[in-house]
């Protein structure tokens, strides 16, 4: 039972930390663009990533039963991989770079489940198909996405740049300003929604899969009856840890992430409301489509990549590709790195 409590306050730290983490992916471009002050667009984001964490389980039900073979997981598998994302996620802020808490926790997950196995690599749900002919498992789920989404990010955002500067070519900048000035408080609102569906839903799945676990182990079946909502005889997302996660994630956004967010939103590109405007809503519209189908999508990929796509409609030259090629080996290493952390911590818990 100590060690569940453990695992549960790792699990909130692991949220609060994403939540000022990730805060930039919601907010760099509303405040780079000047739409709105560093803590009007805390409040607005936070608002929202509430609301977004409220809205289905598709994505925790994947992070807690899709990804490894729960049977090898336990109350030390599941605090090794919390561990380990919650080192890499404050060693990349501590960088101001912006890395995926999403593909932290399920390195560390992967890991530490490999380490429970001793190292039997069948513990890793690869490629599934289940009796509806539905994909899952760590290729459709997290692998495929993880090259797609920023692709599809650049790509569309891109796009919709070049579309809407065409529709707008005859009116002044001054128009197109007070315009999108305004209309980025939707897109940014509606990215703020789509991170909270998306990223408030792994620790939920984190959290579920520590109770079920500790169901199956009998560490509950004794406990007095104001607290038996614990036991989880079945991998269902009780409402509690729902309405838990979602208040401490759009806490941690309340907390700010000003490194990140100058690299996003300063740093990356020199954004205009119409560009924030476009790279919010081309991500927005991905991470809610991953949310729907229940892939843990990295939200950070995906607005970081809209934001260069859009940024590179103006001209090539317009992104700072050094910064760039710094952030993209932040991507390639979180997994194999999270991986590693989570396999050693795992080892030495045991």
């Amino acid at each position: 039972m100590t060690l569940f409590l453990l695992v549960l306050l790792a699990a909130f730290a692991f949220e609060y930390i994403n939540g000022f983490h990730d805060t930039a992916n919601a907010i760099a471009t509303v405040v780079s663009t000047k739409v709105l002050t560093p803590r009007q667009a805390i409040v607005w984001a936070a608002f929202w990533n509430l609301v977004g964490a409220l809205m289905g389980t598709a994505v925790a039900t994947t992070i807690g039963k899709g990804l490894v073979d729960t049977s090898f997981v336990n109350m030390t598998t599941v605090l090794a991989a919390l561990l380990a994302a919650i080192v890499w996620n404050l060693f990349t802020w501590w960088l101001g770079l912006p890395s995926s808490s999403s593909h932290a926790l399920v390195g560390g997950l992967c890991g530490a489940a490999l380490a429970s196995a001793d190292g039997n690599w069948n513990v890793l749900k690869w490629n599934l198909i289940d009796a509806k002919g539905a994909h899952s498992g760590l290729w459709p789920k997290i692998v495929m996405p993880m090259f797609s989404s920023p692709f599809f990010g650049f790509l569309l955002g891109a796009a919709l740049m070049f579309l809407l500067l065409a529709l707008l070519r005859k009116v002044t900048p001054r128009i197109v300003g007070l315009i999108f000035g305004k209309a980025q408080l939707l897109s940014a609102g509606f990215m703020g929604y789509s991170h909270g569906s998306n990223d408030a839903q792994k620790t939920m799945g984190i959290i579920t899969l520590a109770l079920f676990t500790g169901t199956q182990a009998g560490i509950f079946k004794d406990l007095p009856p104001v607290i038996s909502f614990l036991e989880t005889p079945e991998f269902i997302v009780p409402r509690w840890v729902m309405v838990s996660c979602a208040l401490t994630m759009a806490a941690g956004t309340a907390a700010g992430g000003w490194r990140i967010i100058r690299t996003m939103g300063h740093k990356m590109v020199k954004l205009q409301p119409i560009h924030g405007f476009a790279a919010e809503t081309t991500a927005a519209l991905i991470i809610h489509g991953a949310s729907t189908l229940g892939i843990p999508l990295s939200t950070t990929h995906v607005i970081s990549t809209s934001i260069m796509g859009v940024g590179a409609s103006k001209r090539l030259s317009a992104v700072k590709w050094g910064l760039v090629e710094r952030i993209v080996w932040a991507w390639v290493l979180t997994i194999p790195v999270t991986g590693l952390l989570g396999f050693l911590i795992e080892v030495l818990l045991k």
